[in-house]
This record gives structure tokens, sequence and C-alpha cells, in this order.
């Protein structure tokens, strides 16, 4: 009986923190007032036609956050002292290599896959398994690639906005996409069921640290700032910076990834 009930909770770690990382680390959730006559109506969203059954999702998805991922999240930001987090976001990081470089490839760019590579081999190397980003301090960087903009390149360009139980806001697209991500990501190979289990729960509650101080620049209705800037975020991934300067170029909303590996599990 306790096997059975560790093995789903360490099914269940991977999917928790991939809540609340697409969610922008949000601790509560926010409606507009119903029935409130001096509030004009507004109007429904194009990209969010399922406005009604993404709240819902998104209310529940807040709740696993608060009692369950949040406390650990800050638990672990209170003990681990901060070279051992940066250390810990540069190996997962590092292991989201593999995956940009497989989708730059797909997506027809192959500079930005020797790139990614690059930076694969320099800081697995010389950066002692990706603990040191040496790869950066060289001035090699690559523009991070998921299979959901690699469907955005091959013509689906616009998709509708999906809130999904347990793994938070995302597109149709890019909800497609989730089967190729966890594919391409190292953790998936590794034959040790707990070093695996662990692995991603390190990785996702790092991640989740690292929103605790992004909370408070969510404001008005949270379900709709959430989604519109996951919105924006993930047009100008598609169109690698082409839309301008990144709205949200200080990583404020960096709902991505899934290096869970967010990059993976991550936006």
């Amino acid at each position: 009986m306790q096997t059975q009930a560790r093995s789903a909770w360490q099914k269940l770690l991977p999917l928790l923190l991939l809540a609340t990382l697409s969610m922008g680390g949000c601790a509560s959730t926010g409606s507009p007032q119903e029935g409130n006559a001096s509030e004009p109506p507004v109007a429904a969203d194009p990209q969010d036609p399922w406005e009604g059954f993404n709240r819902r999702v998104f209310e529940f998805n807040d709740v696993l956050d608060r009692y369950a991922l949040k406390p650990v999240a800050q638990g672990y930001n209170a003990v681990t002292p901060e070279p051992v987090q940066t250390g810990v976001g540069n190996f997962f990081s590092n292991l989201g290599e593999i995956r940009t470089a497989l989708n730059s490839l797909l997506q027809g760019k192959p500079a930005n896959a020797g790139l990614a590579t690059s930076r694969f081999l320099i800081n697995s190397t010389v950066g002692i398994g990706g603990l040191l980003d040496y790869a950066t301090l060289m001035e090699i960087t690559a523009d991070k690639e998921d299979f959901g903009q690699t469907l955005a390149v091959w013509g689906w360009d616009d998709s509708r906005y999906l809130v999904l139980p347990l793994l938070g806001p995302r597109t149709l697209r890019d909800a497609s996409g989730l089967p190729v991500d966890f594919a391409a990501h190292p953790i998936t190979y590794i034959d040790d069921h707990q070093l695996r289990a662990g692995l991603t729960a390190l990785d996702i509650i790092h991640l989740r640290a690292d929103l605790l101080d992004q909370e408070s620049l969510i404001s008005g209705d949270r379900y709709r700032f959430v989604r519109d800037a996951y919105l924006q975020r993930r047009q100008f991934q598609v169109n690698d910076g082409e839309l301008g300067d990144d709205p949200f170029a200080m990583d404020d909303f960096d709902f991505d990834d899934t290096d869970v590996g967010d990059d993976d599990f991550a936006d």
C-alpha cells in the first residue's frame, strides 16, 4: 500500500509544478464579478472561446499550488543557498538544450541547433555536468525551441487558449506538442525510477521557487492577466522576437519551461 501511494505521488509531482509554472506562480485566482449591473459586459476573447471551462480548471490548479507546491517551494527557497540554486537551474537548463537542438533542426534552423549543441557540450564538460554555465560566459546563446513552436513553423499559426488540469495554460497547438517535448527530455530515459522522480521533482520545485517573488506583479483579473501574458509571450517566442521588444524580457513571466525539464515538465 505504501509502495502504491509513493508511486502515485512520484507520478503527480512532475505535474504539480507545471500547473503553477505556466500559471505564472499566482497564489490565488480572481474572476470578474457576475451579475453586477454597474459593470459593462466584457466581450469574449476570440482566442479564448472556452473561457468558462478554462477558468474552472485554472482555479483547480491554483488550489493544488496553494496547498501543495508553493509551501514546498518556499521551504526550498529558504534553506537552499543562492549558489546552489544557480547550479540547479543551470543543470536543468543544460538538459533542455537537447530539446532545443532537435526542434531547431525540425524548424530548419541549423545555426540555432549548432549553438544549442555547443552549449550542451561545453556546459556538460567544462561546466561540470551543466552546473556551471560557461557557454553563456563565452557568449554562446541559443533561442529556446519546443515542439509547439515547431508546429507553428509548420503552419499551425493560430491556436485556441486552453488551460489543462495540472499542466496549466497552453494553446491547443502547444498541448499537442507536449508528448514530443517530454520524449525529447533526457530525464525521461533514466531507468532508475526513484532518481527520475527525484530529479523531476527538484526541477519543478526549483522553477516554482523562482516565481515566488513575481506573484505581486499579477494585478486585476488574474485569469486574464495570466492568459494575456502567456499568449503574448508565446507569440514572441514563435516569431523569434520579431514582434519588437519582448514585453516580458525580464523573465517576469517565464512560463516555459519546460526545461523541466521549462523547460519541460516548465516555459
